[in-house]
């Protein structure tokens, strides 16, 4: 199995750890990820509004690098994931855009053609590759361990664009955490925004909703908090003190990427997967 991957900003600097522990565990797998060395930042979930135009460009040319090697592309970054589909259905939509898109390529000997998929890890994992196949490679279970599992937001909505889990009732990350022997707490906040994308603008507002689903997690008696998402792990790690401040919680609540969470099951410790760095310990 073969994918070009996308180096996401915040896996290249807060969230390093996320790709520290996705290349211990992926040649366990015979998962082969090419990194996208000259892909560009996917301008998050602002730049389509600010220039449409250098939003199609950029991530246009970002699938086409893709394209370029006969890869679909995989990201880890939910926010990656949303930016870099919308783009992807505004040119397999529009003759127009691709036009444009392609007469800025050409220099660079790229052309977009809508071949390559865009997938998350999650995706890759739980699809490609196999639950059932993962399990079987299991080496420490992670028995008697109670996750809350937290989508977010950007690979849930819009369901359209996404279109893998009900956005009401998701099931994928709680699937993988059982195929590693974890269990489930069952928490009403698994499927909301951690309200990191309002954090420079509204502190407030977005410290609100990252201590409520950190709150609704730890009342639940979950052991750890796990996101495929690093932008959602940056949110309820980094800011959780701060968002837990006058609520009466008692304690803390580790918090995983996914790709912590295998490594884990495959038998790497906590420093080699770098849950060492984060800001609550484990």
């Amino acid at each position: 199995m073969k994918y070009a991957y996308f180096l996401s900003c915040i896996n290249e600097s807060m969230t390093r750890e996320v790709d520290r522990a996705l290349n211990l565990w992926k040649k366990d797998l015979g998962i082969e990820l090419v990194n996208l060395e000259k892909g560009t930042c996917c301008g998050g979930s602002n730049l389509d509004y600010v220039s449409p135009d250098h939003f199609i460009i950029i991530n246009g040319r970002n699938i086409a690098l893709a394209e370029k090697m006969g890869l679909d592309l995989v990201t880890s970054c939910s926010t990656c994931l949303l930016t870099l589909r919308r783009a992807k259905q505004i040119l397999d939509s529009s003759p127009a855009k691709r036009e444009l898109v392609n007469s800025h390529l050409a220099d660079e000997g790229l052309h977009y053609a809508g071949t390559s998929d865009v997938k998350h890890l999650l995706w890759v994992i739980t699809e490609d590759y196999g639950l059932e196949r993962l399990a079987a490679k299991v080496t420490a279970p992670l028995r008697g361990v109670r996750f809350a599992p937290f989508y977010g937001c950007h690979i849930l909505r819009p369901s359209a664009l996404l279109g893998r889990d009900d956005p009401a009732a998701p099931t994928s990350l709680d699937r993988l955490v059982e195929a590693l022997g974890g269990s489930l707490v069952e928490y009403g906040s698994k499927n909301k925004c951690c309200g990191f994308h309002t954090l420079l603008v509204a502190e407030k507002q977005s410290l609100a909703m990252t201590g409520n689903a950190v709150e609704d997690a730890v009342r639940s008696g979950a052991h750890y908090i796990v996101t495929p998402c690093p932008l959602c792990h940056t949110a309820l790690d980094a800011y959780q003190d701060k968002a837990l401040a006058g609520r009466g919680v008692s304690g803390n609540i580790p918090v995983l990427h996914l790709s912590q969470m295998i490594g884990l099951a495959l038998g790497y410790s906590q420093k080699e997967l770098g849950i060492d760095r984060h800001m609550i310990a484990a």
